[in-house]
Formats: C-alpha cells, sequence, structure tokens
C-alpha cells in the first residue's frame, strides 16, 4: 500500500510520514468546509476574497498530492448545480441553508444547523469511513466542522482566517466591531480543534493569547502565491492591454471595498499628495479593483462620493472585481500596491504583487508584517494618517532608484510563498491531526 508523503512524494508501507508520523496517519480524502463563501466565487467583492483563493488553491494542491477533497459551501444561488467539479479531484458540494440572496454573514449563525444537517446527510450516502479529516475555515464552518469531526471520529484542522478579538483591536472609522456571539463561537471552535493553522507567527499568538489555545495544536503555514500567475512581466505590454497610459504613475488597491480594507485612506492620501506634487496630476492614476463588501455593502457608492469630495474623480478609476490571471496584469502595470487595510491575517494582496516585481506600501498590520519586506520589497507604515501615506506614495513614485530596488526585493521576497510549500506543510499539520486523535481513542 502506498501514502501520500511529504508533497510531491509516497512513502511505502513501514517508512515515516513527514516527520515522526506513520503510514497510518495519511490522509486520503478531506472534507473541506467553507460555509459562509464558495471557492467557485469571484475574489473582491461581496463574502469573497482571500479565504476563497486559499481554499481553492490548497485544494488543488493537495488534489495533484493525490488527496480527494470535497470543498462543502452554502449555495446562494438556485442556478447552482448540487454537485460542481472544481478540477481533478476536488468536488463543491452546494449546500441549500437559508434564502439564496440577501442573507448577510451576519445572519448565517441561524442556518448553521441546517447547513451542518445536509452536511452529515451527504457523508451518509457514502461509504462508512469515506472522509480522513475535516478542515474548516473561518469562525462559522468550524462549529460545523466540530459536529462532523464527533460523528464521523475524525480529526479537526481549523484556520480562522480572521479574529473577531484581533478585529475589534483595530475597528476602521465608519466599520462595526465583532459581536459577542461570533467571539464566543471562535472560542468554542478553537478549544474543540485537534490543529490549527495560523498563518503567520503573529496569528500563532495571538490564538495563544487572545483564545488560550494550545501552543501545542498551532501549527504556521504561510498561504501562498500562484507563482505562475503572479509573475513578473513587461509593464509596457500590461499597460497597453487594460489601456493605461506608458507613462502613467500608476497607485492601485484590489480587494474588497470595505472599511477594514482602508480604501478611503488611500483615496485621502492621493488627494494630500496632489496638494503638495500637483504636477504628478496629468501622470496619476488609481485604479481601485473590487467591489462593495460588508459595511460597504450599505453605502456602495461612498468611495466615488468621496472621490469626488476631495476632488480627486480625474485620476480614479472603478474597476470590477477580475479574476486573478487579469488581476495579475494589473499588479504588473501598477508602480506600486496600496494595502492600508486595518487588519490583514496574511495580506494576500500584497504577495500577489510582490509576485509580479510590483512594490507594495502597506499597513504595518496582522500578516503584512510578515509578507512585505520593510525597505526591501516595500514600505510599512504604522499609521493610517493620510498624510503619512501621501509621503510614502510620493518617495515610491518619484525616486526611480527606490522604486527598481522595491520592485527587485518584491520578486525575491515572493519565493518565500508558494501554494506548494503551503500544502506540503498542511499536510504535514493533517498527519499530526490523525495522529494526536489516535493516541485520545
Amino acid at each position: 500500500m502506498r501514502a501520500v508523503g511529504r508533497f510531491g512524494s509516497v512513502l511505502r508501507a513501514g517508512e515515516e510520514y513527514a516527520v515522526g508520523l506513520t503510514e497510518a496517519d495519511a490522509v486520503r480524502r478531506v472534507a473541506m468546509v467553507s460555509v459562509h463563501t464558495s471557492p467557485l466565487d469571484q475574489p473582491g467583492t461581496g463574502d469573497a476574497g482571500g479565504l476563497n483563493v486559499y481554499v481553492l488553491e490548497l485544494s488543488r494542491r493537495l488534489a495533484e498530492a493525490g488527496i480527494e477533497v470535497d470543498i462543502f459551501t452554502r449555495a446562494t444561488s438556485s442556478r447552482t448545480d448540487p454537485v460542481v467539479e472544481a478540477g481533478d479531484g476536488i468536488t463543491v458540494r452546494n449546500i441549500h441553508a437559508g434564502p439564496f440572496e440577501g442573507l448577510g454573514k451576519g445572519e448565517l449563525p441561524g442556518q448553521l444547523c441546517t447547513f451542518a444537517r445536509e452536511v452529515l446527510r451527504a457523508e451518509a450516502g457514502l461509504p462508512l469511513g469515506h472522509y480522513d479529516l475535516v478542515h474548516s475555515h473561518y469562525w462559522l464552518s468550524g462549529q460545523v466542522g466540530a459536529l462532523a469531526r464527533d460523528r464521523w471520529g475524525v480529526p479537526l484542522v481549523h484556520t480562522m482566517h480572521t479574529m473577531a478579538k484581533v478585529k475589534n483591536g483595530a475597528v476602521a472609522s465608519g466599520d462595526l466591531p465583532e459581536p459577542a456571539a461570533r467571539i464566543i463561537g471562535e472560542e468554542q471552535v478553537v478549544e474543540a480543534a485537534d490543529m490549527l493553522v495560523a498563518s503567520t507567527d503573529l496569528e500563532a499568538e495571538q490564538l495563544v493569547g487572545l483564545y488560550d489555545a494550545d501552543p501545542g495544536r498551532v501549527e504556521v503555514v504561510h498561504p501562498g502565491v500562484d507563482l505562475n500567475v503572479f509573475r513578473p512581466r513587461d509593464t509596457h505590454a500590461a499597460r497597453e492591454h487594460l489601456s493605461l497610459p506608458l507613462d502613467a504613475h500608476v497607485v492601485l488597491f484590489a480587494g474588497r471595498l470595505q472599511p477594514l480594507k482602508g480604501p478611503d485612506v488611500l483615496l485621502r492620501a492621493v488627494a494630500d499628495l496632489l496638494e503638495h506634487e500637483p504636477g504628478l496630476r496629468s501622470r496619476l492614476v488609481v485604479p481601485i479593483v473590487g467591489g462593495p463588501s460588508g459595511t460597504g455593502l450599505d453605502h456602495p457608492e461612498a468611495l466615488a462620493d468621496l472621490a469626488a469630495e476631495l476632488a480627486i474623480s480625474d485620476v480614479v478609476r472603478f474597476v470590477p472585481p477580475v479574476p486573478p490571471a487579469e488581476l495579475a496584469v494589473w499588479d504588473a502595470a501598477a508602480s506600486l500596491v496600496a494595502v492600508p487595510s486595518y487588519n490583514e491575517s496574511f495580506g494576500l494582496v500584497a504577495a500577489e504583487a510582490q509576485a509580479a516585481g510590483t512594490p507594495v506600501v502597506a499597513a504595518a498590520v496582522g500578516g503584512l508584517t510578515t509578507v512585505v519586506a520593510d525597505g526591501v520589497s516595500g514600505l510599512l507604515l504604522d499609521t493610517h494618517e493620510p498624510r503619512a501615506w501621501a509621503h510614502a506614495i510620493g518617495r515610491v513614485l518619484l525616486d526611480d532608484g527606490l522604486r527598481a530596488t522595491l520592485s527587485a526585493g518584491a520578486n525575491s521576497r515572493s519565493r518565500a510563498f508558494s501554494w506548494e510549500d503551503t500544502a506540503e506543510r498542511t499536510l504535514d499539520v493533517y498527519g499530526r491531526a490523525r495522529a494526536a486523535l489516535r493516541e485520545l481513542v
């Protein structure tokens, strides 16, 4: 019998699986749970974002390693088939739980019982012991995953992605704090999980310090970047493709348009920059690529109104969300990518920009301090004050030498993050979770 070992390899019976693990700990079938957002949705709008990319890209690499992955997610359209093949070895199971449309993330806890029931029903139609492990994403999924763990007798691995206690420590202007119910739910998931996957060392520390997680059950696994899609390419060709002026200063924002992501910080910084460097106006282009999300849905025109109020509508372009291949062209066309978020568990937008060889100006929060090497691949700011952001953006735009240095550093830094490495390390976590559960039985 052969078992999957480290990524891209197999083991024969009797050999070690990863480090200190045996073939009995090998995983062949995984139930991924992503309740509130489907990996098939377009990132950049609604609740679709980095979590979608994470689940789909990880599943693809696991499938390449010979592991079958079923992704359970909530159906949001009557036109969606109950079962969708998302690639070789990857099946998306769209669960009917609540109305297809008009249900916000804050209302989803009321649908968890229905969702969990349908997940258990789907598994009941499969051979006994079909799944070797449950991997849940975000606290809503963790609640379902904990139930499946106990019912199926398999380990639960959980990835938080974001945490309420961390988000509430830096609430953006115009945003709302996370409710107590979410905090309680997260605490329950942390207690129930056999292993917790943190995206960075900082997140691991937060799990232990804020949620009293057992350090022995927390493992750091960096998310990755598809380096075949996000890669350096000719800037002029990218700009021609996007109908951008070849000599423009392009300051790109990509992501969901909500206060948490700080797009308003960038617009105010651009206004300040033009006030002090009016000569830039004729060449400055600020694409905002993404759609309203979260509390941003309450006022979808708020950013356009702010741009008009700041008298910068002439340099700002609002672009609907685009697929990864197109976003990679935007990254390559940009002079820099701005990531003024108030919280990021990792910072996938920054990592993808760096893979394209584009410098990043980012807030020194959460995972961005891991992704961006300050002064090497970009600039990190410990403030959201527009004047400071204007100064940093101006430095990169107006200093060709600095921009070239950061571009080279960005390209080099991107090699630290790949989905292949993420999958390999995740497989190790799966093996540890199975070994730990066997010891309890």
